[in-house]
Parts: C-alpha cells; structure tokens; sequence
C-alpha cells in the first residue's frame, strides 16, 4: 500500500507553527526562519549573475551544497520529532522508502515545494518532480537561461542521505542530486535525480 501523502499533508498543515519574536519558528526538532522565498531567491540570483561565467557552476555548487547540509540535519531532526512520531510515522509501512515519501510530505506541507517521488531505485536512485517549488519564482516573466532551484536538489540529495547513508551524523554526501527541469526554465515541472556520489 503506497503512503498516503494526501492525508499526512493535511494533518501537517493542520499543526500551530507561529515564530517567536525573532521570527524563528521551532517546529520538528529544528529552527526555521519566516523570511520571504523572495530574500532567498534574490541572494542566490545576485551571487550566480556576480560571478564570471567560467565560476557560475562552482558559486551553484556551494548553494547546493549549503542546502544539502541544511536539509540533512533539517531532515534528521523532523525524523526525530514528536510531530513526525505522532502524524507521519503512522503512515510509514514500508521503511525506509516510505520515509522519503513522508519527508518530501513534510516539505509540501511547509511550502517549500510541491514534490513528489516519481521514481526510486533503493539504495541507488530517486527521481523527484516539483509542480511548484519557491525557487520558481525567481523569474516573473518569459524564463531563466538558468536552472536555479538549488534549495530543493541539496534537500534530495540529503534525504537519500539520511535514509540510504551511513547512520546520522556520518552519512552526508552519500548521494549527490542534479536538477534536469526547472519550472523557472519554462518546463511544466522541476526535477531532481539523485544518485550515489561518484555514480
């Protein structure tokens, strides 16, 4: 029976999530901050356009990488959460595959991204697709020449990470992700393949 993200994600944005005075909500395990998608979306821009053509990948690299290691202990803190125990947990029956099904729940739930798994070889491969995800926005009109969601491909590649690597803290990098299609770029939808690194 596959999990039922539907019902998780109702029951998720159904929880209390409100900041304290700094803005920072403790929510999972984890703190998470209530700025705009657009304060992100704009620093990212400014640093990838700054840089000579020759850097741009090497300056996409180091957000992908900041977002990995954000999303692996992000994601290792939802998965030791009250709120993962008592709303998602019920719904996994085939771990670990039905953790990353939960985990990418959680993130829809948020409003990072509407994702899904459309593939997933264990152990080895996951394909995401995402028919809205915040780093979207980053163009109003007409599209990017670029592929720009950095966040989302950093947060697939740690969630393979935590459910296929060594056990937490030591199995970051495990996975590496490249993101094949951005809604930015004009595509219908975004996606994200992630495989082993070095594969």
């Amino acid at each position: 029976m596959p999990i039922d993200r539907k019902q998780i994600i109702d029951h998720l944005c159904r929880l209390e999530v409100e900041g304290n005075e700094n803005g920072m909500i403790s929510a999972f395990g984890v703190f998470l901050t209530q700025l705009p998608a657009d304060f992100w979306n704009n620093f990212a821009e400014r640093l990838t356009r700054s840089v000579r053509m020759d850097l741009r990948r090497a300056a996409e690299e180091l957000l992908i990488n900041a977002a990995h290691e954000c999303g692996y202990h992000t994601g290792q803190g939802i998965l030791s959460s009250e709120e993962w125990r008592s709303v998602v947990q019920p719904f996994v029956f085939k771990p670990p595959e039905d953790t990353l099904h939960g985990l990418l729940a959680v993130i829809t739930s948020w409003g990072w991204a509407k994702a899904e798994i459309v593939e997933l070889i264990p152990k080895t491969k996951m394909v995401v697709r995402s028919y809205d995800y915040y780093e979207a926005d980053i163009v109003e009109q007409g599209r990017s020449s670029k592929m720009s969601a950095y966040m989302l491909c950093g947060i697939c590649a740690a969630f393979m990470d935590l459910v296929y690597g060594d056990k937490y803290p030591n199995g970051i990098h495990t996975f590496q992700c490249a993101q094949t299609k951005g809604i930015e770029c004009g595509d219908e939808y975004g996606e994200f393949v992630a495989v082993k690194s070095g594969d």
